[in-house]
């Protein structure tokens, strides 16, 4: 509950409040017009002084907002400054607060949120009030937030619409029609993040499925997708059940957003979700992602910003767990990988200075999600199934409506294993990097069999992990556990058949850097640099992987793509040409390349080897991304020049 002002403050303000608060409740009254778009409001907000001679407090509040006043409880105003370059106001105490001293204050402030205002969050969209509906998500800051993401607090809502209106949300609505308005009170009890909610008109539609009653308040033909929605939800809780234990809410509400918002947002008891994400059925990747913020983000949630991996984290690893049940073991160990490359694109800083990410930029996400992700498998290979279970469920269960931080993560992993596990949270969480290991052997025979005398190197001084051993023999592999400590562990294991081969950590469970590991990192790398227009950057990335490895199809075929959005043909198909005489992986590269050099051909005028291109694309019967459609558009009519990216 207690949390320090997070870095989101501006340093000089940051120094200037000398202490930290924590908020213990928060009531706003408000009215709401959908057909102004406008909020006017009253927050009153209950702080307690966690430091001694507390002189200020820094809350976050969207840009978009003005605030009219701060004041007493007597009425009396306070002095306040706004910084809207930080999204926030400070607000100077007449006295200081001494530790453990309460204070009410209360800010007027009112304003517009269309939706087209610059948001706290930079480029996603959490907040718009629309003449048909609206949505007001907490990371909009559309109400006074300190601690965000780590102050829990109760809280109440009192929101008053104009009449054929109504607010819904996760926090035991109740509904008072007066003349021409309608007044919805949200009241959450436990310590949390209230204040997530939505403007709607007329009633949801309501489903059960799987023992879960779900209200959908999706628009026009998003509603055909309610039912598959709420079936796969059903599923998708029974599945988290069995993780995370009881869930907090067998009751939902679904509220559709509009473009520009996440694709997914999980509040108490309520999931927004974006038009695109919606679409024609539901995503179970998305839904056990949001839905097991409802346990790890809601129930629970970090001390701080630095602590976000182990919120984050979980709802990644949530993906895995449902791919584990649904998929087959090949398609577990691809998800693995692939979350293991994302944890590596970014190196620095470690995950206990997590507040240093720009929030839900895609360093915070490689980091606090894929990597925090990468942490619990990892644990999960240390604890072993059945205690790793028990530890995905004793953290909800037992810091229920609490904040965690990564010490109390540990404390309770170190009583599941037995022992103190604070070598795996310090190579894991307090530093960073990862190993990279070289394996030397050697076989000798014995009277009952053969003995391995070997060693593992690895370029860590502070590395301490059970490492795995495959032992390739002319019976069964054997498999063996060798505790790896410094950047030289030496072992002995004996095996009944002949060595033929030993590997490491074979079914990766180790976060560790491998030459196609490091190929694979530059090309995530540079594929992020290009999902924001940083071409530069990501050329030179691509260009990384190809001193690696100059036979990757995958980064020639992102060269490629750079050079065509540059509209340098030659080059570009040059690289398509490097592909296609590459690995071909993954495979869809070879379909896409042909397709690609048949869009150079058609742009330079040579119709014939365009033709030739695409019927050699056709060939391949790769329908990736729809590539057989595409091939077949370009068969009948030439492509023509694009002014827009591929």
């Amino acid at each position: 509950m207690a949390a320090a002002l997070t870095a989101m403050i501006a340093p000089g303000q940051a120094r200037g409040a000398a202490g930290r608060i924590d908020v213990t409740n928060v009531r706003v009254v408000a009215e709401v017009n959908p057909r102004t778009q406008s909020i006017a409001a009253k927050a009153t907000i209950q702080l307690r002084a966690i430091d001694d001679k507390v002189t200020a407090a820094v809350f976050e509040l969207h840009n978009a907002l003005t605030v009219i006043g701060v004041f007493d409880k007597t009425g009396a105003r306070i002095d306040s400054t706004r910084n809207s370059q930080e999204y926030n106001f400070r607000v100077n105490f007449d006295e200081a607060l001494a530790k453990g001293a309460e204070k009410e204050i209360v800010v007027q402030y009112e304003g517009k949120l269309t939706g087209a205002e610059e948001s706290p969050v930079y480029g996603i969209k959490f907040a718009a009030i629309r003449p048909e509906y609206g949505f007001l998500a907490y990371p909009a800051r559309w109400f006074p937030v300190a601690g965000y993401t780590a102050d829990r607090y109760k809280s109440e809502f009192v929101i008053t619409t104009p009449e054929g209106y109504k607010v819904v949300s996760g926090g035991g609505d109740t509904v008072r029609p007066e003349a021409g308005k309608v007044t919805t009170t949200s009241t959450f009890t436990s310590d949390g993040f209230g204040g997530s909610l939505a403007i709607v008109q007329g009633d949801g539609k309501r489903i059960s499925a799987g023992g879960v009653s779900t209200t959908f308040y999706f628009r026009g033909g998003s509603m055909a997708a309610a039912e598959n929605w709420a079936e796969e939800t059903g599923k998708i809780l029974a599945m988290l059940t069995t993780q995370f234990g009881l869930a907090p809410s067998s009751n939902l509400i679904f509220m559709e957003t509009e473009e520009g918002a996440p694709n997914g947002y999980a509040a108490p008891g309520m999931l927004f979700l974006s038009p695109a994400a919606i679409g024609t059925q539901a995503n179970p990747r998305l839904l056990v992602n949001q839905l097991s913020r409802l346990w790890y983000g809601q129930l629970i949630s970090p001390a701080t910003r630095n602590h976000l991996w182990i919120t984050n984290g979980m709802a990644r690893y949530a993906e895995l767990l449902q791919t584990e049940q649904t998929a087959s073991a090949g398609a577990m160990e691809s998800e693995v990988r692939d979350t293991y490359v994302e944890a590596l694109t970014v190196d620095n800083p470690p995950l206990i200075q997590s507040a240093r990410f720009e929030d839900y930029s895609p360093e915070y996400w490689a980091a606090t999600a894929a990597k925090g992700a990468a942490v619990y498998q990892m644990l999960r290979n240390v604890l072993g199934d059945d205690k790793f279970k028990e530890l995905m469920k004793a953290l909800p269960d037992k810091f229920a409506n609490k904040a965690v931080s990564t010490d109390d993560v540990r404390k309770l992993a170190s009583d599941l294993a037995g022992q103190d596990l604070g070598f795996f949270f310090l190579q894991w969480i307090e530093s960073s990097g990862a190993p990279q290991f070289k394996l030397e052997y050697t076989v000798y025979r014995t009277g009952k069999g053969f003995r391995i005398m070997g060693k593992i190197q690895q370029d860590l001084d502070t590395f301490r992990m059970p490492v795995d051993l495959k032992i390739e023999t002319e019976g069964n592999p054997e498999f063996k556990r060798v505790e790896v400590s410094g950047p030289s562990s030496e072992f002995l294991v004996e095996t009944f058949g002949k060595p033929k081969k030993v590997e490491i950590d074979p079914a990766l469970k180790v976060l560790r850097m491998s030459p196609g590991t490091r190929v694979a990192v530059a090309i995530r790398r540079g594929e992020m640099f290009m999902e924001i227009g940083e071409h530069s950057e990501a050329l030179k990335e691509f260009q990384k992987a190809l001193e690696v490895n100059r036979n990757s199809s995958l980064a020639h075929y992102r060269v490629a793509e750079i050079f065509f959005l540059q509209n340098n043909y030659q080059a570009a198909a040059n690289e398509f040409r490097e592909t296609l005489n590459g690995d071909i992986e993954p495979k869809w590269t070879e379909v896409w390349s042909h397709i690609n050099l048949g869009r150079i051909f058609d742009i330079t005028g040579q119709r014939e080897r365009a033709v030739n291109e695409y019927n050699l694309a056709v060939r391949t019967r790769d329908n990736n991304q729809g590539a057989q459609e595409e091939a077949a558009k370009y068969l009948k009519d030439p492509y023509k020049r694009q002014r827009s990216a591929l």
